[in-house]
C-alpha cells in the first residue's frame, strides 16, 4: 500500500511503548472509544430511539454494518486473492473503521433532524449527515486539537461518501423560508448528498495524492430525472448526485444496505410492525419473479419463517439472506466502463452486487421504506423531532454566547472573529445530541419544569 494512503494530517503521533497495532487499528480504537459513536446508542435508525429495548439504534447498526463488512473483505479475498493481495491490510481493521463511523455524523431524530438542520443552515452551507461525519471524524472530535480523530487519508476517503461540495450538487431552486416552522415539508428540504465547503480544506487533504485526472473524474455528478433519497424513495428536488465512490466506501455502503434492508427488516417484523400479507405480496411475489434459481425457492418458505413464533428460524432465515447478499458481492474493474480511467487503485476497483442479487436487494429495501419508515405513527415521531431541532437551532442562535456550552460558545466565537462560518458551529452543536438529550434540552428551555443539568459540548 502507498504509504501517503497511511499519512496523519497531524504528522506528530503518540508512539506508546510496545504498541504493534497497525494504522487501521488504531483509526478503529479512536472510532471506538469517541464521544460521537457513544451517542449513536440513542440516536434513530428506523424505529424510533427509546421506544423498545429490543430496535435496532444507529450504534447496533453501525456494530452489524461493521460485521458485514468484515464478511464482504473475506468473500473478496477468496475470490481475488492476488487482487486483495495488493488493495487491502491483512487485517479487517480498515473496512471495520469505516463501517463503524460511517452514521456518526447523522443528528437526532434521523431524516426529521437532518431535514431540521438542512433548512436552518439553508443560508450557511447547508447540513447533510455524510459530510457531518467527515467534519466530526476530521475536525471536531478531541482525539487532536485541530484534526479531530486524525484518522489516516485513507479512512477518511473510505468515508467521503459523496466527493462533492453540498452548494455545486444543489439543484437550482426558488424555495423560500415557511413562515411557521409547523408548515415546512420534509419533501422540499432534503438535501443534495455531500461535503461542506466548510471543511474544503480537508477534503483537498484526502485528495492530494490524486492526480488532477483522477480528482475531476472522482468529482464528476450526474443530473438525475430521479434521484434518491433515504435510500430508496424518488426525491422531488432531483438534486444532483456524485458518480464515484472509493473501493473501500463501496464495501462499506454495501454493508450498510444490507444491514439497512435485511437487519432494520427483522426489527419490524418481531414488533409486528409489518405484517405477513403485505410481506409476501410486496417481497415474495417481486422476489419469485427474479431469475435466480435459489432465491425461488428460498422465498418459498421465507414469510413462514420470519413471521414464526420461533425465533430461531427467523435467525436461520436472516441469516440465509445476509449469506446470500454477501457471497454475491465481487470486486468490479471500473476500468473496463467508457470514458472512465482511473490510475489510483483504489478508484479504480469498485465491490458492487451481481445486477439479480441487487434487485433482490431493492426490494427487501424498498419494502422497509414503503412499509415502515412511512409509517404515519413514524412519520409522526419524524416531524415531532423535526419540529424540535428547528426550535433549538433558532433559540441558540438567537444569543449563543449566552446559550451555548462553554466549549461551543468559544467555537461560535472565535468563528465569528475570523469571519468563518459561526452558524456551522450550532449545527455541529445540536447535530452532535442524542435524541434523549435534544428533547431533554428542548423542554429546558421552554418548559417551566423542565430539568437544566445540560454541558454537551
Amino acid at each position: 500500500m502507498n504509504d501517503v494512503w497511511l499519512a496523519r494530517r497531524l504528522k506528530k503521533v503518540t508512539n506508546r511503548q510496545q504498541d504493534h497495532r497497525d494504522p487501521f487499528q488504531r483509526d478503529r480504537a479512536r472510532i471506538l472509544h469517541s464521544a460521537s459513536f457513544r451517542r449513536l446508542q440513542s440516536k434513530t435508525q428506523v424505529m424510533g430511539s427509546g421506544q423498545s429495548d429490543f430496535y435496532r439504534t444507529r450504534l447496533t447498526h453501525s456494530l452489524e454494518a461493521a460485521q458485514i463488512g468484515s464478511g464482504i473483505t473475506t468473500q473478496l479475498r477468496f475470490k481475488s486473492p492476488e487482487l486483495c493481495a495488493a488493495l487491502f491490510p491483512t487485517s479487517d481493521s480498515l473496512i471495520e473503521t469505516i463501517c463503524l463511523a460511517h452514521d456518526i455524523g447523522h443528528p437526532p431524530f434521523g431524516h426529521g433532524g437532518e431535514i431540521a438542520l438542512n433548512y436552518m443552515m439553508r443560508d450557511h452551507g447547508g447540513f447533510e449527515g455524510n459530510g457531518q461525519t467527515l467534519r466530526i471524524v476530521a475536525r471536531l472530535e478531541t482525539f487532536s486539537e485541530h484534526f479531530g480523530m486524525n484518522l489516516t487519508r485513507r479512512t477518511l476517503l473510505g468515508l467521503m461518501k459523496y466527493p462533492q461540495l453540498i452548494e455545486t450538487l444543489a439543484k437550482d431552486s426558488t424555495r423560500g423560508s415557511v413562515s411557521n416552522f409547523r408548515q415546512l415539508k420534509a419533501d422540499d428540504w432534503h438535501p443534495p448528498k455531500g461535503l461542506y465547503s466548510d471543511d474544503q480544506d480537508i477534503i483537498d487533504w484526502v485528495l492530494e495524492p490524486l492526480s488532477t485526472a483522477d480528482r475531476n473524474l472522482f468529482q464528476t455528478m450526474v443530473c438525475q430525472n430521479i434521484s434518491l433519497q433515504s435510500e430508496t424513495s424518488p426525491e422531488i428536488n432531483k438534486h444532483h448526485k456524485t458518480r464515484f465512490k472509493s473501493l473501500d466506501c463501496s464495501i462499506m455502503e454495501l454493508a450498510d444496505d444490507i444491514a439497512y434492508g435485511i437487519h432494520d427488516l427483522e426489527d419490524a417484523i418481531v414488533t409486528k410492525v409489518v405484517n405477513r400479507e403485505d410481506f409476501e405480496r410486496e417481497v415474495i411475489k417481486k422476489l419469485q419473479k427474479i431469475d435466480d434459481a435459489w432465491l425461488q425457492e428460498y422465498s418459498k418458505t421465507l414469510t413462514e419463517k420470519l413471521f414464526s413464533d420461533q425465533h430461531h428460524l427467523q435467525k436461520d432465515a436472516i441469516g440465509g439472506l445476509v449469506n446470500y447478499l454477501i457471497t454475491a458481492i465481487k470486486l468490479t474493474d471500473l476500468n473496463e466502463q467508457e470514458n472512465i480511467k482511473f490510475s489510483e487503485p483504489l478508484l479504480r476497483y469498485n465491490a458492487v452486487l451481481s445486477a439479480t442479487t441487487a434487485q433482490a436487494l431493492q426490494i427487501f429495501k424498498e419494502f422497509v421504506y414503503y412499509y415502515v419508515i412511512k409509517l404515519t405513527s413514524l412519520q409522526r415521531l419524524e416531524y415531532r423531532g423535526q419540529q424540535i431541532v428547528m426550535e433549538l437551532f433558532e433559540a441558540l442562535s438567537s444569543d449563543p454566547m449566552r446559550l451555548l456550552p462553554t466549549n461551543s460558545a468559544k467555537r461560535w466565537q472565535v468563528a465569528v472573529e475570523n469571519k468563518h462560518n459561526p452558524q456551522r458551529i450550532i449545527a455541529d452543536y445540536i447535530a452532535g445530541m442524542t435524541d434523549d438529550y435534544a428533547t431533554r434540552l428542548y423542554q429546558s428551555l421552554f418548559n417551566a419544569h423542565g430539568a437544566s443539568d445540560y454541558q454537551l459540548n
